[in-house]
């Protein structure tokens, strides 16, 4: 008779693949059954002036609804991230194209979404003739102009403020312009990249609705997602359908906290500036499994060679370089030129525009919108003051105290990811029943969707404060506004000003949808800027669209001059690490 025998644990270990390999393989094809399935319903037919189902308000539908405006807003994700790393990488290296690239950044953060989508969506019609995917190329776009800009503005920072022995190093060492890269930019500038991507992602959802509802021809389209079908039920005024896309947005958010962004916030410690260990790292379950599975290993190492060759090429076409020489540069006649050329443009331009406004609208109108602008910058100061005053000491707790992260990071990271507008209509009831002016509740209405934008940037901040440094604080005995003074405000005063004007931005935009607001057929509309422009987008007034448009431009340009771009540079010279 045979003897049965069971492999030793030594063999087991051996066994190429383990319980974690299966559940990472699993997971991987159910991700791309998924994909397959909600991606093939962009595939089908589409041709102007076809209709496209109306959204149906069965909440069996949610499921794939969700879906499809998940899988949007990842697309958008990705292209926001490409778009950061060319964009702030040509910015912090160049200072001509800086002299262009970061006011062109402030007027594109405070130009609409709803602006990009009336006059692109046309465009990507052409694109994909005969196909649906033109209007979900359109809808993608509008929710990518909702997260660049702030991904982009803390890149752009980061490079800037390398720490300075760590740039010595690299010169040191004579690393090329692509090592330097992978070395040592991205890796300085990761966790700040990760939570403000965090946070773009939360405010794409926040402009959800309006990118997937799109008028093209003047008729309207509707594309299937969580966002046209919360519009729907508002229109409806059916509020259990709302509820059941509120408890269905909330699983989406925390879905995807869970498989993506926490991961990534475990995977980004080992880039913190530190000397000494930290007391206690992020964890997530996830990123363990990922860690404990041998088959990530064994792809990393068959795509070694590959990986290998391509440094090695990209190390031959890029040069030495370095952010120091960027600054030491000193101009000459090429740089007279350009700027006189530059200046040429910009004067054209707004010739032109002027030309075009005043031949239309007349200059009455144009003091009418400055007026307006006035109140709505008001409302976006208070905002600032508002969320400065709360949340930076909170996102400090939080980013020196590991268990209180451990606690709060899942809340904040959902309240900042939850829609605010789909509470819109929620809030319209209130306003109606409490008596409440839309003029100061619509303050309440752009704060939920801004104010996180300084929450996250103060964790980052306060996260990537080293610990050697917050134990040489507490050994010397620094205490209350004296710790502020010497150690927080410094080290977080250059993530605090990303978030600053980020938020400066956020709440411009927020505007758009803050200050009028709708339950069925009662609409509350403040008096400001951005009502002004939703009005004219509604009646499609070209004419005031664009003078709209061109005063938010001006108005937050003209902040980030005089306010923040002097905060830029102080946190350049003085306030990092």
């Amino acid at each position: 008779m045979l003897k049965r025998t069971f492999p030793s644990p030594e063999a087991l270990r051996r066994f190429p693949f383990g319980l974690a390999d299966i559940a990472v393989i699993l997971g991987t094809l159910l991700l791309l059954a998924l994909i397959a399935r909600i991606g093939a319903g962009t595939l089908v037919s589409f041709k102007p002036p076809d209709t496209i189902p109306s959204i149906s308000l069965d909440p069996r539908n949610l499921p794939y609804y969700a879906g499809r405006s998940t899988l949007r807003m990842f697309i958008a994700l990705f292209c926001s991230t490409v778009f950061t790393l060319m964009y702030g990488y040509v910015a912090a290296y160049s200072r001509r194209a800086e002299r262009v690239l970061i006011p062109l950044l402030d007027i594109l953060q405070s130009v609409p979404v709803l602006g990009f989508l009336s006059i692109t969506v046309t465009g990507f019609i052409a694109l994909f003739p005969g196909s649906l995917l033109g209007l979900e190329a359109a809808s993608i776009f509008a929710i990518f102009t909702s997260q660049a800009w702030n991904m982009t503005f803390s890149f752009y920072h980061s490079l800037r403020t390398v720490p300075h022995e760590l740039d010595e190093a690299v010169r040191l060492y004579r690393l090329s312009g692509w090592q330097r890269f992978t070395k040592l930019e991205i890796p300085s500038a990761t966790i700040g990249l990760i939570w403000n991507g965090m946070m773009s992602f939360g405010g794409g959802w926040f402009f959800v609705a309006a990118s997937e509802a799109i008028s093209v021809l003047n008729q309207n389209y509707t594309l299937p997602g969580i966002g046209s079908y919360v519009a729907a039920a508002v229109v409806a005024m059916d509020l259990p359908a709302l509820g059941w896309a509120l408890l269905t947005i909330a699983a989406v958010i925390i879905l995807v906290n869970q498989v993506f962004w926490q991961p990534l916030i475990a995977w980004a410690d080992k880039f913190r500036l530190e000397q000494s260990a930290a007391a206690e790292s992020p964890e997530s379950w996830l990123y363990d499994l990922l860690k404990a599975a041998r088959l990530p290993t064994l792809v990393g190492q068959a795509l070694a060679p590959l990986r290998e060759a391509i440094d090695r090429l990209l190390s031959r076409l890029t040069p030495q370089r370095s952010t120091r020489a960027v600054a030491l540069e000193q101009p000459g006649w090429r740089d007279r030129l350009y700027n006189f050329a530059l200046l040429v443009i910009i004067g054209g331009l707004v010739a032109a525009g002027l030309h075009f406004i005043l031949s239309t609208v007349g200059l009455s109108e144009v003091g009418k919108t400055f007026v307006l602008g006035l109140l709505t910058l008001g409302r976006v100061l208070l905002l600032l003051l508002f969320a400065t005053l709360v949340w930076t000491p909170i996102g400090v707790a939080i980013g020196f105290n590991p268990r209180l992260a451990r606690l709060l990071q899942p809340v904040v990271q959902f309240l900042a990811s939850f829609p605010a507008n789909f509470i819109f209509p929620f809030a319209t009831l209130f306003f109606i029943h409490a008596h409440i002016s839309i003029d100061w509740g619509s303050i309440l209405l752009m704060s939920l969707g801004a104010q996180w934008y300084i929450l996250f940037n103060s964790i980052a901040g306060a996260i990537s404060i080293p610990t050697d440094l917050r134990e040489m604080a507490t050994d010397v005995g620094l205490h209350g506004w004296q710790r502020w003074r010497k150690l927080i405000i410094p080290g977080i005063f250059s993530a605090w000003v990303t978030g600053g004007i980020t938020a400066s931005g956020g709440a411009w935009n927020a505007s758009i949808v803050s200050e009028i607001v709708t339950w069925g057929q009662t609409t509350l509309t403040a008096t400001g800027l951005g009502s002004y422009i939703a009005h004219a987008t509604a009646v499609g007034d070209w004419a005031r669209i664009t003078l709209g448009i061109g005063m938010m431009s001006l108005f937050v340009v003209g902040l980030n001059r005089v306010v923040w771009q002097r905060l830029y540079t102080l946190a350049e010279t003085k306030y990092h690490l």
